[in-house]
């Protein structure tokens, strides 16, 4: 008696895949390896990209410390604020830069009341020097540049160095100097003529470039005094890349660089206060409080060259 072998009703029957899921399976699978892969790529050329940028970005930071101001030429007057307060006509001719309300009743409140040249528009401090002439006729710098550097001192005192106190007047050079020995801070040099050795006093210009004058000002601060008898004694110059125990408080070196249009035989030129060697500059400081600290702190402190704007 043959028997008939029933399935189990709950059975289910085993099929295979159709052969087209099997490829459908596999391209997925093959697609999410090649994803895996570029992430990986692109993760090491990202960082590839990184380690190379990142020193390309430290270099262009300049190391110097440093921010500037472009001051352009505003007035001429026989005044001096400075040395002279309250004296209208008591100096010898002066050109002035920055501030444009400066004479000589000029104090801390009027000049922060007054408008600038200056680029940036924050500075207004004022400067002046003794106006320079060609025969009987003034000249006017057309360049005028004023930078405040973290330099003549060793890193560290550059990274103590304060900001300007609001108010400071500072007097560089020396208008009674008697010959080049007596003004060794001043000196004039030709721009864009290298051949032509600097000096204390006027020099000759090759036609086509330009007449220019170094000033810079004592970095030392006495801590106390905004200004003194004298206009020097409560500043002082760094001695052995520090300051003096004297004027213990290291501030900006004030440079002052003007580019007068002139050249040739500099017999023809003299200053207001006498020959090329009793160049002379005088600064009084206007600066918001908060801009000097700025850029003191982001510029002279970390050693880094600024713009006009403060930034590297």
């Amino acid at each position: 008696m043959l028997f008939r072998h029933r399935r189990n009703p709950d059975h289910r029957r085993q099929r295979s895949l159709p052969p087209w899921r099997y490829r459908i399976a596999g391209l997925a699978a093959a697609a999410l390896a090649l994803s895996f892969l570029q992430a990986n790529v692109g993760n090491a050329a990202a960082e590839r990209a990184a380690a190379e940028t990142a020193p390309k970005a430290a270099a262009d930071v300049v190391r110097v410390a440093e921010f500037l101001a472009e001051c352009p030429y505003t007035h001429r007057a026989p005044d001096d604020p400075i040395v002279f307060p309250g004296l209208p006509g008591a100096s010898h001719m002066h050109s002035f830069f920055g501030n444009d309300t400066t004479h000589a009743g000029s104090d801390l409140a009027s000049l922060e009341r007054g408008r600038t040249s200056c680029a940036p528009e924050t500075d207004l401090s004022s400067y002046w020097v003794p106006t320079l002439y060609d025969g009987d006729r003034a000249v006017e710098p057309t360049g005028t540049t004023f930078y405040y550097l973290g330099e003549g001192v060793s890193d560290d005192v550059i990274r103590r160095i304060q900001p300007l106190p609001k108010g400071l007047r500072i007097v560089a050079g020396n208008a009674k100097a008697t010959g080049p020995q007596d003004n060794t801070i001043a000196r004039w040099s030709c721009l864009h003529a290298g051949e032509v050795n600097p000096s204390q006093n006027f020099v000759n210009c090759p036609p086509g470039t330009m007449m220019e004058s170094y000033l810079d000002f004592p970095q030392c601060w006495n801590g106390k005094d905004l200004d003194s008898a004298d206009h020097k004694s409560h500043m002082a110059y760094p001695v052995a890349g520090n300051c003096p125990s004297t004027h213990p408080v290291p501030v900006p070196k004030l440079r002052q660089v003007l580019r007068y249009p002139v050249n040739g035989d500099p017999a023809r030129f003299r200053l207001a206060s006498g020959p090329g060697y009793t160049m002379h500059g005088d600064f009084f400081n206007v600066w918001p409080e908060a801009e000097m600290a700025q850029r003191v702190r982001d510029c002279i402190n970390a050693i880094v060259k600024c713009g006009f704007d403060g930034k590297p």
